[in-house]
């Protein structure tokens, strides 16, 4: 390395420190005042954060571009593809293409289009739609500048993939359903982004819907990533709208007096409705003899709750409340009757 390339490495490396420590005393300070401040304020804070990181990436890669410019391994020629001559320079280009198109994207859509769905009245389900559309239309299109810019011939790739498609494209089918899937979701929008579905009997409320798999958000199981071909092969309940109510079924043994038990029922509600939060006020409880089974009473208890993470809670406070109340009053669950061994000794 010769003496301009050392002083040029000198001066890079102090204003990038320079950069770096800027950047985490802004950072610090955006962080205290969103922690000390609420709604707008404490968001408003977290885009400054963010802001500042991309900043400090890009002004790195300006201020290596700007003190190394001239040196000659910069330009030298790595590997000549299509009469084009790469360069570490034109790697670092193509690198930055992709990486910036990426951040203005988001940007995009975050600050433009947001404000212009909320503006408009797009409900949520189709501006996130749209955002994906753009996202991946800007981000093919970069990579496709990208490759370019390094000479590589994109025609021939094509073929290659091609090619290797129809080796792998057993191997991978289900992959190529998922993403066919995820792409008839968003244009369909069988489901949306922010409504809560029943996947298997658990309740979920989608949080991010991506070309292969759904991200569903669930109160007790945490979150599901479920591959997209589910939602079009199999039945799945939208309980967006839908009144959510926490229901337990409990059975008692056949001949107790059916309106002492659904009494004690009635106790236990009123209790739950006491202490628990989130409990809907109309309609009011629902408690029903719903069936008659092999030596038991079933009877279903139905409280309508406000949302489905209030609904498991509600549930499980309902139950013990029936345990306790039972136990008090001499109240037998039916017991347990598995029809293979009922058959065997008979």
């Amino acid at each position: 390395m010769n003496e301009l390339s050392e002083i040029n490495l000198m001066w890079f490396i102090a204003f990038l420190v320079l950069i770096l420590i800027g950047n985490y005393i802004l950072s610090k300070a955006a962080e205290y005042i969103g922690k000390r401040s609420s709604g707008g304020k404490r968001r408003a804070a977290a885009t400054v954060r963010s802001v500042l990181n991309w900043l400090s990436f890009y002004g790195a890669l300006l201020l290596f571009l700007l003190y190394f410019w001239g040196e000659e391994w910069m330009t030298y020629t790595l590997y000549s593809q299509g009469g084009v001559d790469v360069s570490f320079f034109l790697i670092l280009v193509a690198f930055m293409i992709v990486s910036l198109a990426h951040r203005l994207v988001k940007i995009f859509t975050l600050y433009v289009l947001k404000p212009a769905y909320e503006y408009y009245g797009i409900d949520t389900g189709l501006g996130y739609t749209f955002n994906r559309i753009i996202y991946y239309t800007v981000m093919i299109l970069a990579l496709v500048i990208s490759l370019t810019t390094v000479g590589l011939d994109l025609t021939a790739i094509a073929a290659v993939l091609g090619v290797l498609g129809i080796g792998i494209g057993f191997g991978m089918r289900n992959i190529a359903g998922n993403f066919i899937s995820g792409v008839i979701i968003l244009f369909e929008r069988p489901i949306e982004v922010g409504e809560v579905i029943q996947i298997n009997g658990k309740n979920g409320r989608v949080e991010k819907i991506r070309l292969r798999s759904t991200i569903i958000r669930t109160a007790k199981e945490g979150t599901l990533i479920v591959p997209n071909q589910y939602f079009i092969e199999q039945i799945v309940r939208n309980r967006s709208n839908v009144a959510m109510s926490a229901e337990v079924t409990v059975s008692v043994s056949y001949g107790a007096d059916t309106k002492r038990v659904e009494g004690l029922l009635e106790k236990a509600v009123k209790k739950v409705r006491e202490d628990a939060e989130g409990i809907l006020d109309n309609p009011p409880p629902d408690i029903r003899l719903v069936d008659f089974k092999n030596q038991a009473l079933e009877f279903l208890v139905i409280i309508p709750v406000t949302n489905f993470q209030i609904k498991e809670k509600v549930e499980s406070d309902l139950r013990h409340a029936i345990a306790k109340i039972f136990l008090e009053n001499e109240i037998e669950l039916a017991p347990l009757v598995y029809a293979g061994l009922r058959d065997t000794e008979e």
